[in-house]
């Protein structure tokens, strides 16, 4: 047996103290560095696997040819150039709707308007504006039938737009008949004193009835009499109806 070697059942000296120390440390440093091994290992999956999925979108161009890319290249940019065309034709098309529309409008508001316009004029709507009221008096009922439709067509050529016979609206087919003091208009009696209700220049009107020789002196010569009021509104109320043609129908 070696003397030197310790003896059984003995323990360590305080020379073998160091050699045991550094066994401990050098145990602690591996398993340090085992720990920091896995955990760098651990990053770098995670780091590799994001690597690859932001990679996922350029793995199919990045093996690519120069020709494939520029054919594709050259297709988006063909959608592209189709996708502004269609823009652009929606643009136009949008407006050339908006233009429809306001032409539409436009023609509606001129057809009614117009619409408005016939009716006062054929007497099947009520109208107002600047004119005069002419009071026709009869006393000795004297005034044929002719002398009350020259005061209409008088008042016509004076330029009245529209008018009225005490109830009876006047149209361009109007006829006075009956005899002196039983009157007609268009079928309806009237009597005297006759109230006619006129839209027109109130001063142009009133003239034409005043001229030597016309209205207004024919009327007194009969024993009547005319009295005039110009006003700046009058209301011309009494209705027309329309007359149906008989025998005219609308052309293609």
């Amino acid at each position: 047996m070696d003397d030197d070697a310790p003896a059984e059942g003995t323990t360590a000296g305080p020379a073998d103290q160091p050699s045991l120390w550094h066994r401990l440390r050098h145990r602690r440093r591996d398993r340090l560095a085992a720990a920091l091994i896995g955990v760098l290992t651990l990053l770098l999956g995670f780091a590799f696997a994001v690597q690859v999925r932001s990679n996922d979108t350029d793995t199919t161009y990045s093996g690519a040819r120069e020709e494939d890319l520029v054919r594709i290249l050259d297709d988006v940019n063909a959608r592209e150039d189709r996708l502004r065309e269609q823009i652009a034709e929606q643009r136009t098309a949008l407006g050339q709707l908006s233009d429809t529309d306001s032409q539409a409008a436009a023609a509606l508001a001129e057809a009614q308007q117009r619409a408005t316009e016939l009716g006062i004029l054929n007497g099947s709507i009520a109208a107002q504006g600047p004119g005069l009221r002419m009071t026709i008096e009869d006393p000795g009922g004297e005034l044929s039938p002719a002398n009350l439709l020259n005061a209409i067509q008088e008042l016509r050529g004076a330029g009245a737009e529209t008018m009225q016979v005490d109830d009876v609206r006047i149209g361009v087919s109007s006829a006075v008949t009956g005899s002196a003091g039983a009157l007609q208009i268009d079928g309806q009696d009237v009597a005297a004193p006759y109230v006619v209700v006129v839209i027109g220049d109130p001063q142009v009107l009133a003239t034409a009835m005043d001229i030597p020789g016309g209205v207004s002196a024919t009327v007194r010569q009969r024993g009547g009499d005319v009295s005039i009021v110009q006003s700046e509104e009058v209301v011309v109320d009494a209705l027309r109806p329309l007359d149906q043609p008989q025998y005219a129908d609308p052309t293609d």
